[in-house]
């Protein structure tokens, strides 16, 4: 990374951290005038970022996963309900599997072994 752009980064630092001391020195009863102070400030640091390389980067890596998503092949509700019902189906033959090993596990040790039953 090149100086300049660390320099802009500290720069935006340096707003964000000037909005967050300008919200607090503004006086409570102003509430509005807080949140705009910071949110300018959050602003005007986005903006300094996206001038630097990783700021482009970042914006370029945006642009790319929004043409990735579009490539995305989305179930149709019929395919989404079936899978839906598939699984809801495997969390009951496991639950029922696992309460019967249980089941199973407490009757050998407590009855049969301990003698406790």
């Amino acid at each position: 990374m090149e100086m300049q752009d660390k320099i802009k980064l500290a720069l935006a630092s340096l707003v964000v951290v000037a909005g967050i001391v300008a919200f607090y020195m503004i006086p409570e009863g102003q509430g509005l005038l807080r949140a705009l102070a910071f949110v300018v400030s959050i602003l005007l640091a986005a903006g300094v970022v996206w001038t630097s390389a990783p700021g482009k980067g970042l914006v370029a890596y945006a642009n790319e996963s929004m043409v990735e998503a579009r490539k995305v092949v989305w179930p149709t509700r019929k395919e989404a309900t079936q899978v839906t019902l598939m699984v809801f189906l495997f969390v009951a033959v496991l639950a029922l599997f696992m309460w019967m090993v249980d089941s199973g596990l407490s009757w050998l040790i407590y009855d049969v072994i301990l003698g406790r039953g």
